[in-house]
């Protein structure tokens, strides 16, 4: 026996699309149902829709995903600034020979100087010398020459040493002259060789 005996024409009629309708509902339900089996919008433990593939377990909120901490190193790339250049050790500070200035001229005076009579006035070396060491210079011998007669008091030195700035100094200092050394005392000890004659004034300095 139908469901629809009994039933009017357009009750019947109705009936049958009720049915219809509920049986495209069910199809569509199951498709759905199929369709959604990967959890793509199931809730994650926080709250939140977890993508297909992520770990389900909350990041951490020390990550640095979102945005990368600043770096502290320096960049390689740069450039190291040079470090003050510093003169080599040894290297005196002071103003170069040749050049004045009270300390080069002080520096001339550590050269030996030696005072040799060459007149008939007793003494005048000794005299000479006190008035040189006086001025700072460094006599370390007095004595006499007599080989020979020197027109005029000189500061005798070796041309390229240490002794011709020195014996030119000293000659300025005290109004004297200043020359290289000659035939009879080239092979004397170093240092400067001051001859005084008849015409040195003792206690006398140059301009």
């Amino acid at each position: 026996m139908s469901v629809f005996s009994g039933m009017s024409r357009p009750m019947k009629a109705a009936g049958v699309a009720l049915i219809g309708v509920a049986i495209v509902a069910a199809v569509i339900g199951g498709i759905t149902a199929l369709g959604g089996g990967g959890g793509s919008n199931e809730a994650g433990p926080s709250g939140t829709p977890t993508q297909p593939g992520s770990s389900s377990a909350p990041l951490s909120t020390s990550s640095s995903a979102s945005s990368p901490a600043p770096s502290t190193s320096a960049n390689p790339s740069s450039p190291t600034p040079p470090a003050p250049s510093t003169p080599p050790s040894g290297q005196p500070t002071s103003a170069p020979p040749g050049q004045p200035g009270g300390d080069q001229q002080a520096s001339n005076k550590w050269v030996t100087v030696r005072v040799f009579n060459n007149s008939t006035i007793k003494g005048l070396a000794d005299r000479a010398a006190e008035d040189f060491r006086g001025s700072g210079w460094n006599v370390n011998e007095v004595s006499n020459y007599s080989q020979g007669i020197i027109p005029t008091t000189t500061a005798f030195y070796r041309p390229g040493t240490d002794e011709e700035a020195a014996a030119k100094q000293l000659a300025a200092e005290f109004g004297i002259k200043a020359e290289p050394r000659f035939e009879g005392i080239q092979s004397a000890s170093p240092g400067v060789i001051v001859i005084v004659t008849k015409e040195y004034q003792a206690g006398h300095k140059g301009s």
